[in-house]
């Protein structure tokens, strides 16, 4: 089986549900049937079930699934495994440990299913919290753990065979650095401490045997850290990524390879300028097809492409010139090879031949949002997790053709009491009259003669892209500003994924102005349509969202009020502490040293004099991605200018606030700004101490 963890689906679907064995499924709804609420409290967002990673049985008879769950105790979203049967929908929970349970994986024979876990291990001297690999037999039976790796294992997959397994794990720290550890103490030489992951092989045991087996290590050294990897069909090889060093500013030197098992002899078969990864062999093992740049000086923005090259190396013959998306690299079968891609605010599944280069559209209906796809043996079946518009993403299974779909859960029964926002793709022209498209939330009860508050809420990336479905509110209570009587604007602004190169490419040394534009440009054309409040508007967003929202804070009085995530303020900053300085040299063509006019046009912090708008800041205190000072500059220069500004700093997270009590905080705290400032409520005030 081959699979892939994002894009989704097309071509003429038939949806059905799986019955009444659906219900079998993980609790949804409480049975009492409560009254219908205007929407989730904060907590009953954040404890809402979701299912990922998919994973079809060779003969298609089974899915096995992740489900989430939210353990308030221990502050942790962890995640179970379940298996669904495909002709009934009857299904149940395979794991139940503390901890979690993830990527499962069959072997390619039917008889096992293989998983990461970090739970507390069976084998003595197991490291704490590290993910080890366990397997158990497809009909059921305890989990038996096969390795005991001192870093964790990364990813891990089975041979053609399924007695063999290989997997990638970091490097353990070396004697070296233990001893200037013992001898200076804690320090780090930046660009040079690094830990490479490498390729390891391992036995499957039979019978009951109480020993782990030994792996055997593949790859070594400090030449190269292993990303993505493949067996090749007769088991006698494997491919993979491999780069400089685990640095995300290597990304480019991403470079494809082989390595014989007889030998470990390693062999790079592609080294193009710019990254070439995640490959994947032909069925008779003769060709790989990999993802590649195909030597784009600006791949950050331009389209990734799917090239072909001998196993033994040569020159790569690019497939997908004419495919105007990044294609996601599935797998390839006799009928050829597969790959996801957005399109606009949707995503499907496609075909390519690799002789004639041409591509099929798969899935279906057009509106369709499918992720994590997983085939059969055969490719004739395939598990996905998917929604249409206005509904709760699922776990489906379907003919590859004829496509017809089947619905193996019924999550989105969580969601039954209550009156969710009806979401609706909408488009309008920018100021520069390029067409850009977004999501309109809109109460159910909704009447065009009413006037409404208007929040904008703007995804991260730039190359993220919203879409018409219904996901568990995290960072924005969004159904609770809809209950309370707002319209939401999600706009894919310039630079958003599914929208093809060139649009992409439109903030290439306009980033933030262009973008500015696209939302302002959004909320003139509702407000021109009669029913947005003009007085009452406010834009929220995190990452790439939270610096548009900084620069709306800093170049516009027509918000009440903004609230930034981990937002960029000045690019200068960001540039000389990011952990991805590459970023904005690909997207403003030069250094802030070589071009430092173009930093300051693209920068909030340049148009600070003009800010008047009350901006709540919420940052990660270890953000490597958007570092702090971002947050603590624009803090600082709004209070210099006299706008009311709060800070929030989350202790000990980086980018993303990942545990559902600091979740439930920036919730509240989003939730409270704006209740302040678009609906003027004052907080309630702290209850008195009791008189003993």
């Amino acid at each position: 089986m081959r699979t892939i963890s994002w894009p989704l689906l097309v071509l003429a679907i038939i949806f059905s549900t799986a019955g009444p064995a659906a219900a079998q499924q993980p609790a949804t709804a409480s049975p009492a049937s409560p009254p219908i609420a205007a929407a989730p409290t904060i907590d009953q967002s954040l404890e809402l079930k979701g299912a990922f990673g998919p994973e079809i049985s060779p003969d298609g008879q089974h899915v096995v699934y992740e489900l989430t769950r939210t353990n308030w105790e221990d502050n942790s979203f962890e995640r179970d495994l379940w298996m669904v049967d495909t002709a009934t929908g009857e299904g149940h929970q395979l794991t139940a440990s503390k901890k979690s349970s993830s990527n499962p994986k069959w072997s390619p024979d039917g008889k096992w299913i293989a998983f990461l876990s970090d739970r507390p291990g069976q084998i003595s001297g197991t490291p704490e919290g590290k993910k080890q690999i366990y397997v158990m037999a497809a009909d059921g039976g305890e989990a038996r753990q096969l390795t005991k790796v001192e870093t964790g294992v990364n990813i891990f997959d089975w041979s053609a065979d399924s007695k063999r397994m290989a997997f990638t794990a970091d490097d353990p720290e070396t004697k070296a650095m233990k001893d200037r550890k013992e001898k200076y103490g804690e320090y780090e030489v930046v660009h040079a401490d690094y830990s490479m992951a490498h390729l390891w092989t391992l036995e499957i045991p039979s019978g009951e045997s109480a020993s782990l087996p030994e792996p055997k290590r593949l790859t070594e050294g400090a030449s190269f850290t292993v990303g993505e990897f493949t067996w090749s069909p007769d088991g006698t090889r494997i491919a993979f990524s491999g780069q400089r060093d685990p640095d995300l500013i290597s990304s480019e030197t991403a470079d494809v390879y082989v390595v014989t098992l007889s030998g470990a002899k390693v062999k790079k078969i592609v080294s193009t300028p710019g990254p070439d990864r995640n490959p994947q062999w032909s069925p008779d093992g003769k060709q790989i097809a990999f993802e590649t740049s195909a030597g784009s000086k600006y791949f950050f923005y331009t389209n990734m492409k799917i090239a072909v090259v001998d196993a033994d190396g040569g020159t790569p013959r690019v497939l997908t010139e004419a495919f105007d998306e990044d294609p996601g690299l599935i797998g390839w079968a006799a009928d050829g090879i597969y790959f996801a891609a957005e399109q606009k605010a949707y995503a499907h599944l496609f075909r390519l031949d690799p002789e004639t280069k041409g591509v099929e559209k798969l899935s279906a209906p057009d509106h369709l949002a499918a992720f994590s796809f997983s085939f059969t043996g055969d490719y004739k079946r395939v598990a996905f997790r998917a929604a249409l518009e206005n509904e709760y993403a699922e776990i489906f299974t379907s003919n590859v053709a004829p496509w017809q779909a089947k619905k193996l859960t019924t999550l989105g029964g969580q969601l039954k009491n209550f009156k969710l926002a009806k979401r609706e793709v909408i488009s309008w022209k920018s100021t520069d009259g390029a067409v850009i498209e977004g999501v309109l939330y809109q109460p159910p009860d909704f009447d065009p003669r009413k006037k409404y508050p208007l929040l904008v809420v703007i995804h991260g990336g730039p190359t993220g892209v919203d879409q018409p479905i219904v996901n568990a509110d995290r960072y924005y209570p969004v159904e609770r500003f809809i209950a309370k009587g707002a319209l939401i604007l999600r706009p894919n602004y310039r630079g958003s994924a599914g929208y093809g190169e060139k649009f992409r490419a439109l903030n290439v040394r306009n980033l933030g102005v262009g973008d500015y534009a696209d939302v302002i440009s959004g909320v003139d054309s509702l407000i021109a349509k009669g029913f947005v409040d003009k007085d009452r508007v406010g834009s929220m967003g995190w990452s790439e969202g939270g610096y548009i929202s900084a620069f709306i804070t800093a170049s516009s009085d027509r918000f009440k009020a903004v609230s930034v995530g981990a937002g960029i303020s000045d690019w200068m900053t960001y540039y000389v502490n990011t952990d991805i300085t590459p970023f904005t040299p690909q997207y403003l063509h030069a250094t802030p040293w070589d071009d430092p006019e173009i930093y300051k046009k693209t920068s909030p912090i340049t148009y600070i004099a003009k800010a008047k708008t009350p901006t709540l800041i919420q940052h990660g205190e270890n953000d490597r991605r958007v570092p702090i000072p971002n947050g603590y500059e624009l803090r600082q220069a709004l209070e210099d200018h006299g706008v009311p500004v709060k800070m929030v700093v989350y202790k000990g997270f980086g980018h993303g606030i990942t545990k559902p009590k600091q979740q439930r905080a920036v919730m509240e705290e989003n939730e409270k700004w704006f209740a302040k400032y678009i609906w003027n409520e004052e907080p309630a005030p702290a209850p008195a101490p009791e008189k003993k």
